[in-house]
């Protein structure tokens, strides 16, 4: 049986009660409530060492409460717009963030203040079993893969790269858009091209819908990123990709079309 501290519940219940009616309580009252609950709820769901299952317990007696106040908890925010799921993930707390998701009630594309999603901070968390994978996934099925950060648009996908994170990128390839571009112009695969990771350029290539021709603001395609950043390895890759692009859309069987539908047309004329 879950006990929570006298001071929560009632901070508990004064929320309980302002949610009802926004008039029932003082400014005062209101922001004793809502400090208590917010210092009591980051001590508990948001450190590195939050207990998975002492956050469960805590979820159903809030839910018990009323499933306004289990939303009002679970979504609440410090002053940098960080909730208890920003943290856990930040954190890899992948346990917590199950949690959190089993909730039922989070609002997994919330932004913090620096513009950041909790997907987004995926590219910091280290993974370490099949179950944090598993999680992830749920992450990024619930939310949006594609959201752009608010400082210069870029997503999930992006950032991972950037961060070498190839474990990440490997699950967002399967989810995301990989031809998304930031407020540059500039896609995953020209973020991998110039940071030489050949890893990961390999892996966003093997996505059947990753377009190697788009430009950035300056009219460079992940070629041009490549040789620019001297990563020859990596512009032979996009070499390939290129080859392989023209050799399928000049096979045979193609061409024999082509053939038979201009000698319907009359030939080449005369």
């Amino acid at each position: 049986r879950m006990e929570l501290s006298p001071d929560l519940i009632s901070a508990c219940l004064a929320l309980e009660k302002y949610l009802d009616n926004p008039n029932a309580l003082t400014e005062r009252e209101l922001k004793v409530a809502y400090t208590t609950v917010l210092q009591e709820w980051l001590r508990l769901a948001c450190r590195s060492d939050a207990h998975p299952e002492l956050v469960r317990r805590h979820l159903v007696t809030f839910r018990a409460m009323s499933s306004r106040l289990l939303d009002y908890v679970v979504n609440i925010a410090d002053s940098n717009g960080n909730t208890a799921l920003h943290y856990s993930v930040s954190h890899a707390n992948f346990p917590v963030v199950r949690q959190l998701l089993d909730s039922g009630v989070c609002q997994v594309d919330k932004q913090n203040r620096a513009g950041y999603s909790p997907i987004m901070l995926t590219a910091l968390a280290a993974l370490k079993t099949q179950d944090d994978i598993e999680t992830l996934l749920q992450l990024f099925r619930l939310g949006d893969v594609n959201a752009k950060a608010s400082q210069a648009g870029q997503t999930a996908l992006m950032l991972a790269v950037s961060h070498g994170r190839a474990d990440v990128v490997k699950l967002l390839a399967c989810e995301a858009d990989v031809n998304v571009q930031d407020d540059d112009g500039s896609t995953a695969l020209m973020c991998a091209c110039e940071h030489g990771h050949k890893e990961i350029t390999g892996l966003l290539l093997a996505v059947p819908s990753c377009d190697i021709a788009l430009t950035d603001r300056d009219g460079s395609t992940a070629l041009m990123v490549a040789l620019d950043a001297g990563q020859s390895e990596i512009a032979s890759m996009l070499y390939s990709r290129m080859n392989i692009k023209c050799s399928v859309s000049l096979s045979p069987s193609r061409m024999l079309r082509e053939e038979g539908a201009g000698e319907q047309g009359g030939g080449l004329g005369g």
